[in-house]
């Protein structure tokens, strides 16, 4: 029996104040932790690497002084968070044996945090999936319904964090990988503005600077305060964030004034939205209003074929970049098994991208940013759905039979008109579900997703608000308003031991 076996009703701030006021022991929140971790983990396949001895010694030594979140559990998504002597795999074969001999910066700001890092979670290869289904560990599943995914490319953590393993974790986001998880397991999730978090030493910049570090979580303050403990460039950092004005964490609860919020009930960079979706932010609308918001129907004018095209263009050579990275750790030239075969097939579509055409997307992708920034002039926040759908079952983005057919065949000759022109097909299902998430990478603006809505089948649809570039605490604000106006944290899935979102147990964030 656990020490504490309410463990998965509090969030991080809360059994953080339970270590401080002395009634429980770091080491307590660490077994309770593995006991539901060894318990749930066989179905959710969310945590790929354990490292439980590693927290068990950090929890037999005094927290770090005045630390937010002294004791907590905390596990670390699998890709670019180094940590010390234990593997990064990045969810590829190519990088199985991979074994950092530093911390990350993000992960040593973790543990000076308090945190205790029992282990690793599982991601797509290189994270350029919007699902979590890699060869490597096999599908990571939705604690809401194991039969579809949670999301992507945090969807390890996201799942995790729904099914009360740990109150928060570890995730990052390039094209809405905090985002879309955050969605699909019925979590908050914010991507902070470009350069507010550090990304080093081992990286200058995720994607050209669309991606970002940071978490997901059931309660709004515990982001907060995480960002909090992490924010800052590191040394040499390729992009910097304006600096706060005050701790996040002071934005919790703070009065959001009368915001002017726009909305788009539809795709910014495809087409297709899930009535449900619609339902979503429109009901988030009404909210807003009731709220005592101004609300209009607005969005900026994009070219959206230019933008997805950027994006596509961005994350393909992202990702043989990443492909190059692995090749150089292991010493040797990949070979043909080293990578799914999809990913293999996008190395080749990467390596054979013109300096002309990267120029372009990075062109298009920053021109995004005035012109998004010139619509942010008149409002301070943007929301749209967050996903194109609720969370689709499992597999249903893999390639079908005859489409692995032709991806071996272009392996096999990869010309590039061949390799152009499968991307592009490729793409269009990339982008499908993700029609709103990745604009605002492009673009280096904070972004969240927040858990307002629910399918009759219990199933979670995240609303994405979007800020001004540095703005996290107007979305801060925002978001503890809507938090509780309608609270999320108690909402728990079946496979977390709840009965699905009707099964409310407390009208606060988080008990404690």
């Amino acid at each position: 029996m656990s020490a504490l076996p309410e463990y998965e009703t509090f969030d991080a701030t809360a059994l953080g104040g339970l270590v401080s006021d002395g009634e429980v022991s770091p080491g307590e929140l660490v077994e309770a932790a593995v006991d539901r971790i060894e318990r749930l983990n066989p179905v959710l396949n969310a945590v790929v690497h354990k490292t439980y001895d590693l927290a068990r010694a950090a929890a037999a030594e005094p927290p770090p002084a005045g630390s937010p979140f002294p004791g907590v559990p905390f596990l670390l998504k699998d890709l670019h968070a180094d940590l010390k002597g234990e593997p990064t795999t990045g969810g590829s074969r190519s990088m199985a044996d991979h074994i950092p001999d530093h911390d990350s910066e993000i992960v040593s700001r973790h543990k000076a945090a308090g945190l205790l890092i029992l282990g690793k979670t599982n991601t797509p290869e290189f994270g350029l999936a919007p699902g979590t289904e890699p060869e490597l560990h096999g599908p990571t599943v939705n604690p809401w319904d194991p039969a579809r995914t949670p999301g992507g490319s945090s969807g390890g953590s996201a799942a995790a964090v729904a099914a009360g393993l740990v109150p928060m974790a570890h995730a990052s986001d390039g094209g809405g990988s905090i985002r879309i998880p955050a969605s699909a397991c019925g979590l908050f999730g914010l991507k902070p503005t470009r350069g507010r978090n550090p990304m080093g030493p081992s990286l200058a910049e995720g994607w050209y600077g669309l991606s970002e570090e940071h978490a997901v979580t059931r309660s709004v303050r515990d982001s907060a305060r995480l960002l909090d403990a992490t924010q800052g460039p590191d040394i040499g950092a390729a992009h910097i964030a304006p600096p706060p004005v005050r701790p996040f964490a002071d934005e919790v609860g703070a009065d959001p004034g009368r915001l002017r919020v726009a909305f788009d009930s539809g795709a910014l960079l495809s087409s297709g939205i899930d009535p449900e979706c619609r339902e979503a932010v429109e009901a988030a609308a009404r909210l807003c209003e009731e709220l005592g918001h101004e609300v209009a129907e607005a969005s900026p004018a994009i070219d959206k074929e230019a933008l997805a095209a950027a994006f596509v263009t961005l994350a393909v050579s992202g990702g043989a970049f990443d492909a190059s990275m692995a090749e150089r750790l292991k010493g040797s030239a990949l070979a043909g098994d080293d990578l799914e075969l999809t990913q293999w097939v996008m190395k080749k579509a990467g390596d054979k991208i013109l300096g002309a055409e990267l120029s372009w997307a990075m062109y298009t992708a920053k021109q995004s940013a005035r012109t998004v920034g010139r619509f942010m002039s008149s409002h301070d926040v943007l929301m749209t759905s967050t996903l194109a759908s609720p969370p689709w079952p499992t597999g249903d983005l893999a390639p079908a039979p005859s489409e692995r057919m032709v991806l071996k065949a272009v392996k096999a000759v990869p010309a590039k008109p061949l390799l152009d022109s499968l991307v592009k097909r490729l793409s269009g299902e990339l982008l499908r579900p993700i029609p709103n998430t990745p604009l605002f990478n492009m673009t280096g603006q904070p972004a969240m997703s927040a858990p307002l809505h629910w399918t009759d089948g219990g199933l979670p649809v995240g609303v994405q608000f979007v800020g001004r570039h540095g703005d996290e605490a107007t979305l801060f604000r925002l978001a503890a308003q809507l938090e509780g106006a309608r609270p999320w944290f108690n909402r728990r899935p079946p496979l977390a031991g709840g009965d699905g979102p009707d099964r409310l147990t407390g009208e606060g964030p988080a008990r404690g």
